[in-house]
């Protein structure tokens, strides 16, 4: 294992990530970080969750020069809000051991005060596209003093249509600076952006299983209409942490509500949610206070929560690449988890058309809310 020392990682940045109980590198950080503190573009393809953060952040932390106010001299642009604020957290700590000042800049939070934590002065700024372009066209946002571009997640800036807004931005940061690009994929679009704006990648890939169907449990059940809510409620009732997902914006916040009427913690999370709402469930989530977030798939693509017991396709996801992805917020780290979908009757053929594309060939049995098996669904054989 190699310790961000031997990577050439400052002490002062060793010492506070020790003091969090990290001590060696994972294969993304050991992989980058010699090259980011050299000063070259990088290209580093990974998955969500091994590491990027760390990986982009500590030599960015290390060398951004110090700020004048509203001209910060590093930038990283993220899809979504949760992210934003993740990044924000997880670089916070280590920002107040050098002494660089970060922010998070994102919609649906008073641009107002985000002007003035600007006007105060802030060293690297954590920003989803939008916001950015609206701080930057209002004259409160300059990027005239960027050395230091950092675009996470650009696969999924693609698939939500924000890579136009990205490339506005890379084209009016016009002098001389770094790039680093971090994505799960690096084919098509994502291609085009590294061969557009950056000179020489470091290119590094870490290999990637992805998602593993043998590695879950899975469980498909037909239920009645009337009777689904409580179906979940069983399940989530019997499980630790629960993500539940919905096809409709509308649809996650009706069964949240119902959820509480049957006596679950629920709360939802969507694009119409306001942040305060947003981050106030997702932290509830994260210290499991909250048994269930019933989220929707745009929604869920800034949310990294570990420990997920079960996920459950309360609306079947319209394809089997949806299926893998949420299913994906359990089994991770090597840990198995039990994954469930409900159907409706006249939803069967559309399961088995999922099925077959995922590989999985089995039952699809009806149960009511008060069925005992929902109680331990992982270890019921479905074929017995």
């Amino acid at each position: 294992m190699t310790t961000f020392e031997e990577l050439g990682v400052a002490d002062d940045l060793c010492h506070a990530l020790a003091q969090g109980g990290i001590t060696t590198a994972f294969p993304i950080q050991e992989m980058t970080i010699r090259d980011i503190l050299a000063g070259r573009d990088v290209c580093g393809k990974a998955k969500t969750g091994s590491g990027k953060t760390l990986a982009f952040g500590l030599p960015m932390l290390q060398i951004i020069p110090k700020a004048k106010p509203g001209r910060p001299t590093g930038i990283v642009l993220v899809p979504t809000r949760e992210l934003a604020t993740q990044v924000r957290d997880e670089l916070l700590p280590l920002g107040h051991a050098r002494g660089v000042r970060l922010v998070a800049i994102y919609g649906g939070d008073p641009i107002e005060k985000q002007i003035k934590t600007l006007q105060d002065g802030v060293d690297l700024a954590v920003c989803t596209p939008g916001r950015a372009i609206d701080l930057i066209e209002r004259g409160d946002l300059s990027v005239t003093d960027v050395r230091h571009v950092i675009i996470d997640e650009a696969d999924r800036m693609a698939d939500m249509g924000f890579l136009p807004q990205v490339e506005w931005i890379l084209r009016n940061v016009e002098g001389e600076h770094q790039t680093l690009l971090f994505s799960a994929t690096l084919d098509g679009v994502v291609d085009s952006l590294v061969r557009r704006y950056q000179t020489d990648p470091a290119r590094h890939e870490v290999e990637s299983r992805g998602v593993n169907v043998e590695e879950m449990t899975h469980r498909f059940i037909t239920v009645h209409q009337m009777d689904k809510a409580k179906v979940a409620a069983t399940i989530i009732a019997a499980s630790g942490r629960v993500m539940v997902f919905t096809n409709t914006k509308h649809g996650a916040d009706r069964l949240a509500d119902k959820l509480d009427e049957l006596g679950v913690q629920a709360a939802p999370i969507h694009g119409d949610l306001r942040q305060n709402l947003r981050e106030k469930a997702l932290g509830r989530f994260s210290n499991g206070k909250l048994q269930a977030l019933v989220a929707t798939d745009v929604a869920a693509r800034g949310i990294h929560v570990d420990d997920v017991d079960v996920v459950i396709h309360y609306d079947p996801p319209s394809d089997h690449k949806t299926y893998l992805h949420r299913s994906g917020r359990t089994a991770r780290a090597g840990e198995s988890g039990l994954v469930v979908s409900l159907a409706l009757w006249n939803q069967e053929l559309e399961v088995r058309r999922l099925q077959k594309r995922l590989g999985l060939d089995m039952p699809l049995v009806e149960m009511f809310s008060n069925d005992p098996r929902l109680g331990d669904l992982a270890s019921w054989d479905p074929a017995a």
